[in-house]
């Protein structure tokens, strides 16, 4: 047994994860109005002077923090805070990688607990279409650009949100993630505080406080954040919900992969961008052995999990410069890597160059994507595919895009998720409880043919599962 294999052991328990039949319903899942902008608290002038001295780094758009951090958050909806170094009695503490401990890791996430998210999902996240453009033929674009809170992230944390409703929150977020959270809990009237790394976006900084989650900021990369962020949901009480190593979160993002293995059934390679990784682990889950093969994405400079799988341990990376912010991950997640590791394909890695010349097709074809969401074109332009491939477009949180948070977000008019002429739309179907019990997806337009299975790397035809650079 290699190290990989004895350290993934630990999240290899059986079962399910989560309550697979967890009820609960959330507010109107289009939650409408605006979100006053309830205005960056902080203290200014000499004590601000003092925090940001003991607190290099951090962004313009973080205020500092002179305050107490009582069992409660101490913060009012919208503020931003600075985490500093330095603390005095009752102020958050340094913290080194080591001093709080990765999410423990869960009973696995399986197929069937994607299956019991998607009939949980339903009313709450949008079903997005598959985009066929002319301009790039073979490729259907999985349009989550488009989804509520602007990316897939949505599904995760409506997943963990409602299979185990809670009144705070507590997340680490590049923004993504943290803006579908803060999304459902304006819905559902949870409280949420999301930790952001120094690097992260100003915009969708503001675009959080608009939508009246507690903004924090700490000096650092995604490590730091993600480890503060730990620290203060077990110093508060608040319940942490991880932007991707959590079986919930996983299970939740894997309803993409089942609805792009409903609506194209023939599709042979599917490209998922990697940040977490918990997107990747999802659609691993939603593919098990169909005939498809599944390829992830990761930014040059942040190849955590294709180092990972090349050396047979888990492995840290530094804090990645790429422009696709919200794949700015270090370190692989205890939960996603054994599922990535026993199903994933291949491992591609992508330059800024690239994913910048992937966003400007997309933007040419009506479809405004983020960086971040633009990585998987990127990935199958690279690489390259035979017959038809799925490109998960992840995120379109542009500033633009951003600006508008707050107001009502479809997946139709004008817009993030508007292709101009020429897109047609794939015909969708809904997953039915039935399907539950089914050992494979089954389209309605399905013959016994297509249900062959094949062992993970073995599609007749596909190339050899690998890294490549």
């Amino acid at each position: 047994m290699n190290r990989l294999a004895a350290w993934s052991g630990r999240a290899n328990a059986t079962g399910a994860a989560g309550a697979a039949g967890a009820t609960g319903t959330a507010g109107a899942a289009g939650a409408t109005g605006t979100a006053g902008a309830a205005g960056t608290a902080g203290t200014a002038g000499a004590a601000g002077a003092r925090d940001r001295a003991t607190a290099p780094g951090l962004p313009d758009w973080a205020e500092p923090a002179d305050r107490t951090i009582p069992p409660r958050l101490a913060t009012t909806p919208g503020q931003t805070t600075a985490l500093g170094a330095a603390t005095t009695s009752g102020r958050l503490a340094p913290l080194g990688h080591a001093d709080v401990p990765p999410t423990p890791a869960t009973a696995p996430p399986t197929r069937a607990d994607v299956l019991a998210a998607a009939l949980r999902l339903e009313g709450h996240v949008l079903r997005t279409p598959l985009l066929a453009l002319e301009s790039l033929p073979g490729v259907l674009l999985k349009a989550e650009h488009a989804q509520r809170a602007g990316s897939f992230k949505i599904r995760g944390a409506a997943n963990a949100l409602l299979a185990a409703p809670c009144a705070e929150v507590v997340t680490g977020s590049s923004g993504n993630h943290g803006l579908a959270v803060a999304t459902l809990g304006r819905s559902l009237g949870v409280r949420v505080t999301v930790v952001m790394a120094a690097g992260a976006s100003a915009a969708k900084a503001d675009a959080l406080r608009r939508l009246g989650a507690t903004v924090l900021a700490v000096p650092g990369g995604v490590d730091e954040r993600d480890a503060r962020a730990r620290e203060l949901a077990a110093r508060t009480g608040a319940r942490l919900v991880p932007s991707s190593d959590d079986a919930l979160v996983v299970a939740g993002q894997g309803t993409v992969g089942l609805e792009v293995f409903e609506d194209a059934p023939g599709v042979g390679t599917v490209f998922v961008p990697v940040g977490g990784g918990g997107l990747l682990a999802g659609v691993c889950l939603a593919a098990r052995d169909l005939p498809v093969r599944v390829v992830g994405v990761e930014p040059a400079d942040a190849r955590r999990y294709a180092r990972s799988l090349a050396e047979g341990a888990p492995v840290l990376v530094p804090p990645s410069r790429s422009v696709a912010d919200g794949l700015r991950g270090q370190r692989p997640g205890a939960v996603t890597l054994p599922v990535i590791t026993r199903r994933v394909d291949e491992l591609v890695a992508v330059d800024d160059d690239a994913v910048e010349h992937a966003a400007e097709l997309l933007r040419r074809a009506g479809v405004r994507a983020e960086p971040s969401g633009a990585a998987a074109l990127a990935g199958a332009l690279t690489t390259g595919f035979t017959g038809t491939a799925a490109v998960v477009v992840s995120g379109g949180n542009t500033a633009e895009a951003l600006a508008a948070t707050g107001r009502r977000r479809t997946a139709g008019g004008r817009g993030a998720g508007s292709p101009r002429a020429g897109a047609r739309r794939i015909p969708t179907r809904r997953i039915t409880p039935t399907d539950l019990t089914a050992t494979h997806l089954v389209p309605t337009h399905s013959t016994p043919t297509d249900l062959t299975t094949h062992p993970a790397g073995a599609v007749p035809g596909a190339p050899t599962r690998g890294v490549r650079s």
